[in-house]
């Protein structure tokens, strides 16, 4: 993992094409602006990680059901 300090309106560019910016700092919490492509998924990681689990859940479901038909 890369650690940078950053401060209010400083950026980072990733890869030429995104470009994460620091809009605010309060207290403990920080207003982040990301531009990005818009093929480019942006999720928080914990929405990120309910949208891994839910596919991981329809998989198993799916395998269940084809495995059904074939018996």
């Amino acid at each position: 993992m890369l650690a940078l300090s950053r401060k209010k309106n400083e950026a980072l560019v990733i890869d030429n094409k995104i470009e994460v910016t620091i809009l605010e700092i309060k207290g403990d919490q920080v207003k982040v602006g990301i531009s990005a492509p818009k093929e480019v998924p942006i999720y928080r990681k914990e929405v990120y990680l309910q949208i891994q689990e839910a596919n991981k859940q329809a998989l198993e479901t799916e395998s269940l059901e084809a495995l059904k038909k074939i018996f």
